[in-house]
């Protein structure tokens, strides 16, 4: 938001004076933070730097060692020029070893060749600094309400980063933890471009502070995350000597505000303010569930969030069950969740590139039919509890059983009244019932053994052979938890149950009841792949080797991590899984235990890298 020494230059107040340009044309495009008039030799230490200063000389060392001092203590203070007034000490001309230290410091030095009030010159500067702050401000006044409106509104990740981009007409991404794109805009540019590569170019981009500007990649960082949980990073790309480009000052090459000498531009403070804003809108939007459910299913949902969130007391939580006539005091309590395989409506029809486009309205509609059908499956296997959807994809169940010895009784009724209940409200329908799907049913319900689908399902199919009958697995989910003695341990049942069901979704097996001990430790690790704490446990486990290959992309490193552990670290065998000769196998291992710091010959630390190369793989699947 500043003039740039050219641009003053051009104001009529200058060119009253006949400037002309003597050393030093290469710093024309220093912006001009303010205009300070000295006539004393030792200036430069009342300068923070951007300044461009106006003397007529009468106070400038008499010397010429004295001339160059002054002249490289301008310069390394970091002021944007140096404009001197002829008639009153020199009046041809500014001293030539003047001239000649201006131009080895690149300090743009301009004479003055007519009789110019310096009153004007600043008063015509300020007043651009001035109108190019309101700007600045007016800028960022619709910055605050549009990203206020759609924080209300609750914006989804793409529609809050398409608005950075429109704002900034730079390109904006945001990512997670583990450097994956979850949302970006491209601002016209190409999005091959821009994303190809990512995760290693992202890796590079590691500004100091919460907020702040890579000068070596030209991005401008933020955080995302709220109550203290980080989860992301927005990023706008603003590359080094953009135009209206906000001067830094320096120290040893870092960015430093205490520093006096002005480095390369950084983005405008506008910028700054907007990705900030965009971060907390989209921190924000994170937070916000909305529903269109009836009153009493708001109120088991508010409970069952009270209950995975911490955000009411227990005792407030029972009470207000009591109230609805869901005793949850004295009881065996079994957390349940039950969700879709697919996360897109049309996916149960068709394979993912098969289905048509998808009505908005779809998945919300699906969401209420399976909320619906888990409650009438409670009601016909005679079960209390607190149901609701918990999610966009989910519906949570808290079963309230007499004691433990009804748990797997009761699990199993609710498991074959669900499936009932979905078979009767959408029967599956003949194989060719599915274009371009000949012998794949379109509802996945029903049982899938050797001899095909049998039970209601078969009857759905007249005159259908029994082996033409095939389904793959059922296309909603049923998992539960860990059964608890107390209310206050409900909470753990709860997660225990939305982490099963996530995994689950790999798991190809079509099991009633879906437990922690059928997901194994790749499934568990899959269904925690968006949580920020398994992202940050991997960064911190294997953060410097994937920056290494980064760096390194001929090496890939971390290959030959994962053939060690795999082959549970025999050397030979690793190697020999790698295509590496043994000396080449050791020196990389010697490598990586140098880069992370580590002793490969630990089974505890080769233990913990091998959960970290597996919630990679996790986090890196979709």
């Amino acid at each position: 938001m500043f003039p740039t020494v050219r641009e003053v230059l051009a104001l009529d107040p200058v060119r009253h004076g006949a400037p002309r340009l003597v050393a030093g044309e290469a710093g024309l495009d220093r912006p001009v933070r303010w205009v300070h008039v000295a006539e004393v030799p030792d200036i430069a230490t009342l300068l923070r730097g951007g300044e461009l200063v106006l003397t007529t000389g009468i106070g400038l060392p008499a010397d010429d060692d004295g001339l160059r001092v002054f002249i490289g203590a301008l310069a390394d203070v970091g002021v944007s020029g140096l404009v001197v007034e002829l008639g009153r000490r020199y009046v041809s001309g500014v001293p030539r070893v003047m001239a000649a230290a201006a131009e080895r410091r690149g300090l743009p030095l301009v004479e003055l060749r007519r009789a110019t009030p310096f009153v004007r010159v600043t008063e015509a500067v300020h007043a651009l600094i001035v109108d190019a702050q309101l700007t600045e401000l007016r800028a960022t006044e619709e910055i605050h309400q549009r990203f206020t409106e759609l924080s209300v509104e609750g914006a989804g990740p793409a529609e809050v980063v398409r608005q950075a981009a429109e704002l900034s007409g730079c390109p904006v991404v945001l990512e997670n933890l583990s450097r994956q794109v979850l949302a970006y805009d491209q601002a016209g540019e190409s999005a091959e471009l821009l994303l190809d590569g990512w995760e290693q170019h992202s890796r590079r981009i590691s500004p100091a502070g919460r907020t702040a500007y890579d000068q070596d990649s030209g991005w401008l960082v933020t955080t995302v995350g709220a109550r203290g949980q980080d989860w992301g990073r927005l990023l706008l790309r603003w590359p080094a000597g953009s135009e209206l480009t906000t001067p830094v000052p320096v120290r040893d090459g870092a960015p430093d505000p205490e520093a006096g000498r002005i480095g390369p531009g950084a983005p405008p403070t506008r910028l700054t303010i907007l990705v900030e804003r965009a971060a907390s809108a989209l921190a924000l939007g994170r937070l916000i569930r909305r529903d269109a459910e009836g009153l009493e299913r708001q109120i088991h949902r508010t409970l069952l969030t009270a209950l995975l969130d911490h955000s009411r007391p227990v005792d407030e939580v029972a009470l207000r069950a009591r109230a609805l006539g869901v005793a949850l005091e004295r009881r065996h309590l079994v957390g349940v969740v039950v969700r879709y395989r697919a996360d897109e409506p049309a996916a149960e029809v068709g394979s993912p590139g098969e289905s048509g486009p998808v009505d908005p309205e779809a998945g919300p509609a699906r969401l209420r039919d399976l909320s619906e059908a888990v409650g009438q499956a409670l009601r016909e296997a005679k079960l209390t509890g607190l149901s609701s959807a918990i999610d966009d994809q989910a519906v949570g169940v808290l079963l309230a059983l007499p004691d433990a010895a009804a748990e797997e009784r009761a699990l199993a009724a609710f498991a074959a009244a669900l499936r009932r209940n979905r078979m009767d409200a959408a029967p599956p329908r003949p194989p060719d019932a599915v274009p371009g799907r000949p012998g794949v049913p379109a509802s996945g319900v029903g049982s899938a053994r050797p001899g095909g689908v049998t039970g209601p399902a078969a009857q759905a199919w007249p005159g259908v052979p029994p082996q033409a009958r095939t389904a793959g697995p059922a296309a909603v989910i049923v998992a539960a938890g860990s059964g608890v003695g107390s209310l206050r341990e409900a909470r753990r049942s709860l997660v225990e149950a939305r982490q099963v069901a996530d995994a689950a979704r790999r798991d190809r097996r079509d099991l009633p009841i879906f437990r922690l001990p059928h997901v194994g430790l790749a499934g568990l690790l899959h269904l925690l792949r968006d949580e920020p704490r398994l992202q940050t446990f991997v960064e911190r486990e294997l953060g410097a080797l994937l920056a290494y290959d980064a760096r390194h992309p001929r090496e890939q490193l971390l290959g030959t991590l994962r053939a060690y552990l795999e082959q549970g670290r025999n050397k030979s065998a690793g190697a020999a899984a790698a295509h590496l000769s043994r000396p080449a196998f050791y020196e990389r291992l010697a490598r990586i235990a140098r880069i992370l710091d580590i002793d490969l010959d630990s089974v505890e630390a080769c233990l913990s890298l091998h959960v970290a190369l597996l919630a990679l793989d996790a986090v890196r699947t979709p």
